[in-house]
């Protein structure tokens, strides 16, 4: 079903033309998730185009009969690509033990009708696609006024849903900690703005991240905005990041980046005694799956080649340089694993799991299934699998519905740390768009988001900043903050681990850009260095 987009989408969203097909959005916090709100919209009451007025005049479309639902035409979009002071405002950052946390706030996530949905039940809706919560959960929702249908409260779920409806639901949203460590900017001048992004920040917007993203801290921080996105980086990778003031510079560069004429540099720590002369990796990488964030060498896979460059080695590990020609999802690190030196600290591709040799060679000797659970059991047992960041619904096809608890982690007991390895792909052909999106929820971090402003100016969660929304409580902190409490919102109601920013950090950062006019470099990191004393 094609469907008339949310907001406004940037060209990696685009599947076709001014409409976009959308796969499966979430109207819950867990298990899925449905479009941001963001820049982009008129209002639900502005008056048709001009063709569809003319086509109504006509007796071409006609308004519902007596005692039927009425349902508003889809609003206008506004092309544009920045967040707005008001997405900036919904909540406020603080600094501890050595972490930047977001406070939690409330938010609205939305949506219109998907195709499959019309002439179902809002029941049967959330009880067949939005299973990571019990229908009791959306029951509460409604009577708590968070479910709005066309902007009106939902009331009753039974409610029948037709073409172009407009669904949004109000959550309480807690977004992971990331590291401290400030964004530096390399280089700002009228057509880009280049910075020097520390580990475990996503760029954009994504999962579970929207405040601790790059591209929120420039804008709240530097008040740097409206900047396009010309590359990424994985979350877990440090280095140079750019990002251009206009469209034209941002389509200048974009096509260099798509003829491959960009040269990128990267260093990394490996495991073991890395070979002295340059070694060349052109093994094709397959996706295993969009869901955990999972690749693998496979003859099957897309094609790539990444050349390695031996810096030192202390005895322990190896500094490698590491030009990478093409930009697969987790190409260095997969190649780096198929050579048998895996990054030092990679939390998914140096791990036991994968086999005795953990997957040197491209020897795994277990199918992509075996493979999944052999990770989850690995991170269950080490008390870690909220490293892999899995919702429920993910989760229960790998390790099975009796493991697991309503909140997508399993009943054995873990230490619950909320740390993710991924970021939203660097590269996502239009076959997998759609697997990826459904693989998305605010508990992984793989998917960008879309975003649509609210009418009138209002907060994204249809609140005012430190306004409580109906039933939320407030409460001190450990900071000596008085923070909400939302009596539906599960997250609430637990205490996770904090990760230490050692453990935010993955020995792999982008050293340098260069396109045919510029050249931008970062600095050497301190465990890239000789003389770096790994204890």
């Amino acid at each position: 079903m094609w469907a008339r987009p949310v907001g406004t989408a940037e060209p990696w969203l685009l599947l076709a033309g001014p409409r976009v097909r959308w796969s499966l959005a979430v109207l819950a916090p867990v298990g899925g998730r449905m479009e941001e709100p963001g820049p982009g919209s008129l209002e639900a009451g502005d008056a048709p185009p001009a063709a569809k007025r003319r086509r109504l005049l006509a007796g071409e479309e006609k308004r519902p009969g007596r005692g039927e639902r009425y349902v508003p035409p889809p609003r206008k979009r506004n092309p544009g690509v920045s967040f707005s002071e008001t997405h900036f405002a919904e909540t406020r950052y603080y600094f501890e033990g050595g972490l930047r946390k977001v406070r939690p706030y409330h938010f609205d996530f939305q949506t219109y009708c998907k195709g499959r949905w019309v002439g179902k039940s809002l029941l049967h809706v959330f009880s067949t696609e939005f299973r990571a919560q019990p229908i009791d959960y959306y029951r509460a929702a409604a009577r708590a006024g968070r479910l709005r249908l066309n902007e009106q409260p939902v009331r009753d779920l039974g409610i029948v849903l037709k073409n172009n409806d407009f669904l949004r639901n109000t959550v309480h949203r807690h977004e992971p900690p990331v590291t401290a460590q400030p964004i530096r900017i390399l280089v700002e001048n009228d057509e880009v703005v280049v910075v020097d992004k520390p580990s475990s920040l996503p760029v954009h917007p994504c999962g579970r991240f929207r405040h601790n993203t790059v591209i929120f801290i420039l804008g709240k921080e530097h008040n740097l905005k409206e900047l396009h996105t010309i590359h990424r980086l994985d979350r877990m990778t440090s280095g140079v990041l750019i990002f251009a003031k206009t469209a034209e510079v941002s389509k200048r560069i974009d096509e260099q980046v798509r003829q491959r004429q960009l040269e990128k540099e990267y260093v990394c720590r490996v495991l073991g005694e890395f070979p002295e002369n340059e070694v060349t990796c052109e093994e094709p990488i397959l996706v295993v799956s969009y869901k955990v964030g999972v690749c693998r060498v496979d003859p099957k896979g897309k094609s790539c080649k990444t050349v390695f460059q031996r810096l030192s080695y202390n005895g322990k590990t190896s500094v490698v340089k590491c030009f990478p020609y093409t930009g697969r999802t987790h190409q260095i690190r997969v190649h780096l694993q198929f050579l048998g030196y895996p990054i030092v600290n990679d939390p998914i591709y140096n791990m036991e799991a994968w086999g005795p040799t953990k997957g040197k060679g491209g020897e795994i000797n277990k199918t992509d299934e075996e493979l999944l659970r052999a990770l989850v059991e690995e991170h269950r047992s080490k008390q870690s699998l909220s490293i892999l960041d899995i919702s429920e619904e993910d989760l229960k096809p790998i390790v099975g519905n009796e493991e697991c608890d309503r909140s997508g982690y399993c009943t054995k007991p873990v230490e619950i740390t909320p740390i993710s390895t991924d970021s939203c792909r660097t590269e996502v052909s239009k076959d997998q768009k759609e697997a990826e999106i459904l693989a998305c929820s605010p508990n992984s971090d793989t998917r960008p988001e879309t975003h649509e402003a609210n009418p009138e100016g209002a907060s994204s969660s249809g609140n005012q900043a430190g306004e409580n929304p109906e039933g939320a409580s407030s409460s001190g902190n450990q900071d000596g903050h008085t923070e909400e409490k939302d009596p539906l919102c599960e997250e609430c109601k637990i205490v996770r681990q904090d990760p230490s920013p050692r453990e935010l950090v993955m020995y792999l950062h982008a050293l340098r850009y260069k396109g045919a006019e510029f050249e931008y470099n970062s600095k050497m990191p301190d465990w890239a260095l000789e003389d770096w004393d790994e204890s």
